[in-house]
């Protein structure tokens, strides 16, 4: 019965990863991006984060996003659409702004979700020099 069962979840898996036409869906890439990528504080980085490629697959219709900011601040984008329907194009680019006042390196990373499953992550690296005026800690 295990094994019937095992059998069944890996045709389903197979049949969900496969189009209408029986080709093979591709997922598409998270990347990202910042600007600037080296700065002196206090800086304003601009975010953009992009699927690339793949198909216009169901899961990552209206996904909710993570920031993580690397300083130990976080913001959370929910999502709010319509019903998926086929043929729906995906949204592809999402972007956001976050201020770094003190100097250091941060990674940042941003994690797509949906239905609190993560379908993907991605990182860029900042580097943020002192600039005039910041006061250093003791």
């Amino acid at each position: 019965m295990q094994r019937l069962a095992a059998g069944l979840v890996l045709v389903l898996m197979a049949a969900a990863s496969t189009g209408a036409d029986g080709s093979k869906l591709r997922k598409p890439r998270l990347d990202l991006r910042a600007t600037p990528r080296m700065a002196f504080s206090p800086v304003n980085v601009f975010l953009t984060a992009e699927l690339v490629g793949g198909d216009e697959l169901e899961d990552y219709y209206c996904p909710g996003l993570e920031w993580n900011w690397g300083d130990g601040a976080k913001s959370v984008r929910e999502s709010d659409c319509p019903p998926f329907e086929p043929g729906r194009e995906l949204e592809r680019r999402f972007s956001a702004e976050h201020g770094y006042r003190r100097a250091g390196d941060y990674e940042i990373t941003v994690t797509l979700r949906r239905a609190n499953r993560s379908l993907a992550v991605a990182s860029a690296r900042v580097n943020v020099r002192p600039g005039l005026g910041e006061v250093s800690a003791p």
